[in-house]
């Protein structure tokens, strides 16, 4: 069968989250971890979103592999493409945004893109074209100091152009209030100056439901997760979308685990909330980095499996960040971590774990590459921006890949009771 939406996000984490939006909507959706290999059958969903890893790799491999997803959507019937990046427009200096969405544009002969990270159930608006979060502007955020995507400019007009040869334009306040018709007004006004990507200002999800209306039959958009509110009203406009339960999961029980890899500020509270009540165990970069800090964690969580959900993190703050990349180099670090999640999640997996959390976009793409999942159904949200999701295939698992900056602070904990299914007792 043909889908109706094709997605394309950098992160494993911002799949999922996207995934979450149209779940809402009534869009039934599929999240397929990297690009599928050529037959790969089209799933049978609505919308299927490919989740790369390619928001901090070099720039030509992100382009390459959002290219190949591309190519694969439109063989499975997509003629609509979302690119979705994060709802704090993360991103190198180098890009990767802008070059993936140059790309994208040219090989669907797109003439105007929106660029619209806003999603102010989370707190992220844009007014005027700059970026806030909160009552903050981007750059006066804990984002600032990010170890690998720093954001430092809070006007996207600017950030993208930076990032971009083709020019770059706004969609001010007055007309994305006004309604979709002035939006569409603005649209072409912008492209009649040659404009390619259309920064979008929106406050609320009125503004995203009226952009939603107005970007109907545009090839490509790009944005976080909020732009796709208002898309699942077009299809159904259009007697595409089917009436059902778009949330439905399969009951998967077993025992329970966290892994949590993301610093933060919204995943290091979520640690100490957890902490409080519930066993955990700190990973030290430095005893990773001599080799035998993977395997105590898996014999300490083996000792607690069942009787609470474990939690096993190496987030912390940015300072002793900074000091473990100084004295391992910011790859090694980054790279230590990431494998010794992937293998505590496959040791955790063989001794009966069966329901994961896992809270970083770095950790979440390590850990369903070392697991090999393959793809997630997903189901209802958990919190704003994080819905619980099954793996596909015979050896399902419950999980929730959540973004290192959502979910409220209770989220590490209450995540398991939306998960369909039950905690197994020793």
């Amino acid at each position: 069968m043909a889908i109706l939406l094709g997605c394309i996000a950098d992160d494993f984490t911002g799949a999922t989250d996207l995934c979450n939006t149209l779940v809402k909507g009534g869009m039934r959706a599929v999240q397929l971890i990297g690009v599928p290999a050529r037959g790969t059958p089209v799933p049978d969903a609505d919308v299927v979103t490919i989740a790369l890893k390619s928001r901090t790799c070099p720039v030509q491999q992100a382009v390459d592999q959002s290219l190949d997803a591309l190519a694969w959507l439109r063989n499975a019937g997509a003629t609509q493409i979302l690119f979705k990046y994060c709802s704090t427009f993360d991103s190198t200096p180098e890009g990767n945004i802008g070059p993936v969405a140059d790309a994208l544009m040219e090989a669907l002969g797109a003439d105007l893109a929106v660029v619209c990270p806003a999603f102010p159930e989370t707190g992220r608006t844009i007014y005027h074209g700059h970026l806030f979060v909160g009552e903050k502007l981007l750059s006066d955020t804990h984002m600032r100091h990010h170890p690998l995507t720093p954001m430092t400019e809070s006007n996207l007009v600017l950030a993208m152009a930076a990032q971009t040869k083709k020019r770059v334009g706004l969609v001010p306040y007055a007309a994305v209030d006004a309604g979709s018709d002035a939006i569409a007004d603005r649209f072409a006004a912008l492209r009649k100056a040659g404009v390619s990507y259309a920064v979008t200002d929106a406050v609320a999800d009125r503004h995203l439901l009226h952009l939603g209306e107005a970007m109907h039959g545009h090839r490509l958009i790009t944005g976080g997760s909020g732009i796709a509110l208002g898309l699942p009203e077009n299809f159904r406009r259009a007697g595409k979308l089917e009436a059902r339960d778009a949330a439905a999961l399969p009951a998967i029980d077993g025992y329970e685990a966290v892994l949590a890899g993301s610093c933060s500020a919204a995943t290091l509270e979520q640690i100490d909330h957890m902490a409080e009540t519930h066993p955990a165990k700190k990973l030290d970069p430095f005893a990773l980095a001599d080799g035998y800090a993977t395997d105590l964690a898996l014999d300490w969580a083996k000792e607690h499996l069942g009787k609470s959900p474990v939690l096993i993190y190496a987030s912390a703050p940015a300072d002793d960040v900074a000091e473990a990349q100084k004295v391992l180099g910011r790859d090694r670090a980054g790279t230590l971590i990431e494998d010794a999640m992937a293998a505590i999640a496959k040791g955790l997996v063989k001794a009966g774990v069966r329901r994961l959390v896992v809270a970083g976009g770095e950790t979440s793409g390590a850990v369903v590459k070392a697991l090999g999942v393959t793809g997630l159904a997903i189901g209802p949200q958990i919190d704003p921006g994080v819905p619980a999701c099954v793996t596909l295939g015979d050896k399902q698992l419950a999980l929730a890949l959540k973004s290192g900056n959502f979910g409220a602070e209770d989220f590490l904990t209450k995540a398991f009771s939306q998960m369909p299914g039950e905690r197994k007792r020793p």
